[in-house]
């Protein structure tokens, strides 16, 4: 049965007589420079916020930071990122498109240029800040311009290179970073970014011809912004600094604990009630009611949730179970980058191809939940090439389903309000990896002592052997609960903590494979809509001739009642 799609904004569903815009139909030429220029956006954002992370400890250091201070540098990007998502995507709905990406993309040049610069570890914090509101736009902006330039029958195939150009920023990111830091200095992993981003400034200018945006009065959510960004943002700041770790900040059961999920849960709650009663909300709660958008979020959490919470700490397997370096560590981490991109290509093909999406958005929601379940059972001394045959397939999964739900999505609910749904499953999205990355990060700290406590007595003989220095110096660590990398202890001991840890971090994608179930129900119970072959633009301007041809219907009824009436009248019937 064909589902309506979620009703617009209030205000928005009482402007249906509007006139449309005209809309010419793009070349393909046009198309594939429109959305190179939006690709290179959305890829120069995303390397900009992965690239860093092995560079952390040298940028730290030469800045004289505090390990609370590294914290924030990784978190501030994404709260910021994650917090101004819905807040891109509503203004998209109502403000120009190509106008707000080049903001998104100005923002993001100037913050990097302030980070490259940075004199202090304050100022990096800041500039991180700016920077992942420029992200924030250019992530969410790319895939919602795109609507407004490819069907969502045709879409299918460049959902597959947006997916693997994440696939390729998150994996790669890091392995840049650090040949960057080895080679030159931690500032080139800020620099690089801008010419790049500057390029595709210029492109979106020159290339990036949309269809002129319907121009109507609204009033800003004002209220809604400030309750759902302090709410998120309290929520997000517990997750990310709390934990059971020597890392965190303060324990999960502490009074900080108590006050931020009690302020986070007032403020959201807030938020609900507001979003309920205002004309323009900043998200339309109805949407809800639209069941493809609904279990596309319940999809997209556990996607998020399942995919960032695992694979950011496989190259952490790699450095504290198999004794690699950190770029060799992101080099062995290729094969989920692979698998994502292969599979998010293929998929998308065919999608465009057939029109038919649902068995292979199953078919891959599959291959994540097995992917999860044979990366469970990797040790330290399983062979690379089984591994990376896991690996392959885990990515698979994430390619072939992380952005087909936002497709669907996009595909299902009214253009008028394509924005908000496709910022909300993003959002969405991104809350899921932050919290499966906090989650796992606390059972990670928790179990990985566990099990080198298990092994205390085949660890204090090992270290008997030691010479005296060494001995002194590995017993203190361990008093302290440092446990420093494998590669940095003499090899008896290496050995013990590498299946230790091993074995911890496989235990990690045991737990995040239920949740990938989640996801593979969601992907099962989305109705199957058949693709519009559509643009944004398009839809709208056929939705307007629909509204026109029933005002014309409802005048032509008029004028016959109006003439059998003057009949009547001269017959005297009235």
């Amino acid at each position: 049965m064909a589902e309506n799609p979620a009703p617009a904004s209030k205000s928005a569903a009482t402007d249906s007589s509007a006139p449309a815009t005209e809309t010419t139909p793009m070349s393909h030429r046009a198309k594939i420079q429109s959305l190179t220029a939006l690709i290179i956006a959305m890829f120069v954002g995303m390397i900009a916020n992965t690239v860093v992370s092995t560079s952390m400890p040298r940028i730290v250091h030469d800045l004289g930071g505090t390990q609370a201070q590294y914290s924030w540098v990784i978190a501030a990007s994404m709260l910021a990122m994650t917090i101004t998502v819905p807040i891109w995507g509503k203004l998209s709905d109502l403000l120009d498109r190509k106008m707000l990406m080049q903001v998104s993309l100005a923002i993001f040049v100037s913050a990097t240029a302030f980070a490259g610069f940075s004199q202090s570890i304050d100022m990096l914090i800041g500039a991180r800040v700016f920077q992942g509101i420029g992200i924030g736009g250019t992530m969410t902006l790319s895939q919602i311009v795109m609507a407004d330039v490819i069907s969502p029958r045709e879409r299918g195939k460049y959902m597959g290179v947006f997916g693997a150009v994440m696939a390729f920023a998150t994996v790669g990111g890091p392995l840049l970073g650090g040949w960057i830091t080895d080679t030159f200095t931690w500032r080139y992993n800020f620099y690089i970014a801008l010419p790049v981003a500057i390029v595709a400034f210029v492109m979106l200018q020159t290339r990036l011809h949309l269809p002129e945006q319907e121009r109507r009065r609204f009033r800003l959510d004002v209220w809604g912004l400030v309750l759902l960004s302090g709410g998120i943002s309290l929520f997000l700041i517990w997750v990310t600094m709390g934990g059971s770790g020597p890392s965190a900040m303060f324990p999960w059961k502490s009074v900080e604990t108590l006050w931020m999920t009690s302020a986070s849960a007032i403020l959201l709650i807030a938020f609900v009630f507001v979003e309920l009663r205002t004309d323009e909300p900043l998200l339309d709660l109805r949407l809800f009611k639209n069941r493809t958008f609904t279990l596309s979020v319940v999809g997209s959490i556990a996607v998020g949730l399942a995919m960032f919470g695992s694979t950011v700490y496989l190259s952490q397997f790699m450095i504290m179970a198999r004794g690699a370096s950190p770029t060799m560590a992101g080099v062995m981490t290729i094969p989920i980058m692979a698998g994502s991109m292969i599979s998010g290509n293929v998929v998308g093909l065919i999608i465009t191809r057939t029109g038919v999406w649902k068995p292979y958005v199953i078919a891959c929601s599959v291959m994540l939940v097995v992917g999860l379940g044979l990366m469970s059972v990797v040790r330290a001394d399983t062979n690379y090439w089984l591994m990376a045959a896991f690996m392959f397939l885990m990515g698979a999964g994430m390619g072939g389903t992380m952005q087909n739900f936002v497709l669907l999505t996009q595909n299902a609910v009214h253009p008028r309000v394509m924005g908000v749904a496709s910022s909300a499953v993003a959002f969405f999205r991104s809350m899921g990896g932050t919290v499966g990355i906090a989650w796992l990060g606390g059972v990670l700290a928790n179990l990985a002592p566990s099990l080198i406590a298990d092994r205390q007595q085949d660890l204090m003989g090992a270290i008997a052997k030691l010479p005296a220095g060494e001995r002194a110096s590995i017993m203190e660590m361990q008093s302290s609960g440092e446990l420093p990398a494998p590669s940095m202890l003499p090899g008896s001991v290496a050995t013990i903590i590498e299946h230790a840890y091993g074995e911890a971090i496989a235990h990690l994608f045991l737990y995040a494979a239920p949740i990938a179930v989640l996801g593979l129900l969601a992907a099962i119970f989305i109705p199957n809509l058949s693709l519009s072959t559509h643009t944004r633009h398009e839809e709208l301007a056929r939705a307007a001739g629909e509204s026109a041809d029933k005002v014309t219907d409802h005048s032509g009824k008029a004028e016959e009642l109006d003439g059998r009436v003057a009949r009547q009248e001269v017959r005297g019937d009235v």
